[in-house]
């Protein structure tokens, strides 16, 4: 792993961020909204079927199973850390227990975390931003959440990015989620960008390891909450926890 105060993100041609957790401080916002999910479906089901099962734990199922990935995909991968097998429903399903119906419910509890709470944005990311955006590089941001465009206007950001990937996007493009490379290429790409000439800053080990999977020139892992050695081991060159020392 390189030494932070040595890495310049402005060499390359263009920077592609995540969203939650590295610009805006939403990721605590959907950490609490998949415990209130996943908690009322654990008390269900441990009813239902006679089997106990823990508390979701953000500490741990949070960061492994769910962080950076769709929601959808979180859903089954953190189901299937329980051993729970749910029917994949349809795109629409409401009050059911199939991965379609809790991905949908989720979004309801963060909508209303979301609404309570408001949104944060960290300094050193719109530091960042503005030094890249000062330099002439190009920016994009390539999220998995479906209200990425909602929670950059709410705080002013989406202005910044020529090029925007989300779970909308991807979903409509069919591209698969992280850990997969696949939406920070279409986002290299739509921004006329090597990834090689690119840099992918991440909070998520999914994520790290989608810009490493995707060859990119550079790949941060942002530390907001101790998580650091997870990022390196998992494919960041660098990792730091303020993004200011990369200007």
């Amino acid at each position: 792993m390189a030494d932070e105060a040595g890495v310049k993100a402005l060499r390359y041609e263009a920077l592609l961020f995540d969203l939650d957790g590295v610009i805006t401080k939403t990721a605590d916002v959907h950490a609490r909204a998949w415990k209130q999910l996943f908690d009322q479906f654990l008390d269900r089901w441990s009813r239902q079927t006679g089997q106990p099962q823990e508390p979701f734990e953000i500490a741990t199922d949070y960061v492994r199973y769910v962080d950076g990935r769709r929601r959808f995909e979180g859903v089954a991968t953190f189901l299937e850390s329980r051993g729970i097998s749910l029917p994949m429903g349809e795109p629409d399903d409401h009050d059911v227990d199939t991965v379609y119906g809790l991905g949908n419910a989720k979004n309801g509890f963060f909508l209303a975390e979301l609404e309570r709470n408001g949104v944060e944005v960290f300094e050193d990311a719109v530091d960042l931003l503005n030094a890249a955006r000062d330099a002439g590089r190009r920016l994009a941001v390539v999220s998995a959440s479906e209200n990425c465009a909602m929670v950059l206007r709410r705080v002013n950001l989406d202005g910044y990015f020529q090029v925007r990937v989300s779970g909308i996007e991807a979903k409509a493009l069919n591209l698969p989620g992280k850990p997969r490379p696949d939406t920070f290429l279409r986002a290299a790409e739509e921004l006329g960008v090597a990834p090689a000439d690119a840099v992918v800053l991440e909070d998520a080990i999914a994520g790290v390891r989608a810009g490493r999977a995707g060859a990119f020139g550079l790949v941060v892992g942002v530390d907001r909450g101790g998580e650091g050695e997870g990022l390196a081991q998992n494919g960041a060159d660098v990792v730091t926890d303020d993004l200011r020392t990369l200007v």
